[in-house]
């Protein structure tokens, strides 16, 4: 994938361009439409799909005390699953306040000069420009002149309610993950990187590849049969994984922790895609490192339960997370 950073680069893409746009935040089933369009696009011209997207989140910059919490945890996880949506050019336009002062005329504008552009797709809520003065229809009164089609796509539902990123946000914070699933189409997954920890899940019997997490929206504290995936690696390994502030041990520093099952390596710097399952109990003080211990095991025995019963009950491709919160 080509990453630009401004509109003017897009020129540089020489093939039709069919532009799919968005803030994308957790890029749900809603999302896919917008960019399914642009891809389908590019399929019958023969030309080229890609996003149009904003770092940071527009809100942080119009209304940081209503910010809401990223569902990503890094632009590159976004990048990844777009690449997987088929996109091909990825444009990450910084907003900032001299971006908030522009014109929705002005933006249409330079967007709609783009040599190449033949497609711009949005949803058909999508706003742009100062005071979110722009629409889709204003969008496609300004393509008059230009070789362009502007696309609106309806919002998608889920159990006869309009997916949404709030929605999405608050059911992940209630920890309802087939919910979850349903609207973005594939489990909720968090990407990081493991960095040196305490070595305590080595102590306990049970060591773990360490993720530091900050203010993404997360599922509610406890223990998880999850999925892992290595950088590089195409498979997935089954894994038991501890999200949390580990009071035990007194933590007071947000972790996801991950014991991969019949695992053996250093992964230390290592890229870790972590998709979430069934949430087996939630986090809590034990008395000591004993009864902590013990503990462990009991989950241990029960995620390996729960990925036997997977592997002899489901059709290949589905996972235990299928199954219910």
């Amino acid at each position: 994938m080509t990453r630009f950073s401004t509109i003017a680069e897009l020129a540089n893409v020489g093939n039709p361009l069919h532009l799919a746009m968005g803030v994308f935040d957790g890029l749900h089933l809603g999302h896919q439409a917008v960019i399914e369009a642009a891809v389908k696009g590019a399929e019958i011209s023969g030309g080229m799909p890609g996003v149009l997207t904003f770092e940071p989140h527009p809100i942080q910059v119009l209304s940081p005390e209503n910010s809401p919490r990223r569902i990503f945890s890094s632009l590159e996880q976004k990048e990844r699953l777009l690449a997987a949506l088929g996109v091909e050019v990825l444009l990450v336009l910084r907003f900032d306040e001299d971006m908030a002062r522009q014109t929705a005329a002005t933006f249409a504008q330079r967007l709609l000069s783009v040599p190449g552009l033949r497609q711009v797709v949005a949803g058909e809520d999508w706003k742009f420009g100062k005071g979110r003065e722009g629409t889709m229809t204003f969008l496609r009164s300004c393509s008059s002149g230009y070789n362009v089609e502007v696309e609106e796509i309806a919002a998608v539902t889920c159990r006869g309610e309009r997916i949404s990123s709030t929605r999405l946000r608050r059911a992940l914070r209630d920890g309802h993950l087939s919910s979850v699933r349903e609207m973005l189409g594939r489990s909720y997954s968090l990407l990081g990187s493991v960095v040196a920890g305490e070595q305590v899940g080595r102590k306990l019997g049970a060591p773990t590849a360490n993720i530091l997490v900050g203010e993404e929206q997360l599922p509610p504290d406890g223990v998880y049969a999850v999925l892992a995936r290595i950088e590089g690696e195409s498979r997935e390994r089954e894994a038991v994984a501890n999200l949390g502030i580990r009071p035990t041990v007194g933590g007071t520093q947000r972790l996801l922790e991950v014991h991969l099952l019949d695992f053996e390596g250093n992964l230390y710097g290592e890229n870790l895609e972590i998709s979430f399952g069934r949430m087996i109990r939630g986090e809590k003080r034990f008395q000591g490192h004993a009864e902590l211990q013990e503990q462990i095991q009991k989950d241990l025995e029960e995620v390996r339960r729960l990925f036997d019963v997977d592997e002899a009950e489901v059709k290949p491709g589905d996972h235990i997370e299928n199954r219910g919160d």
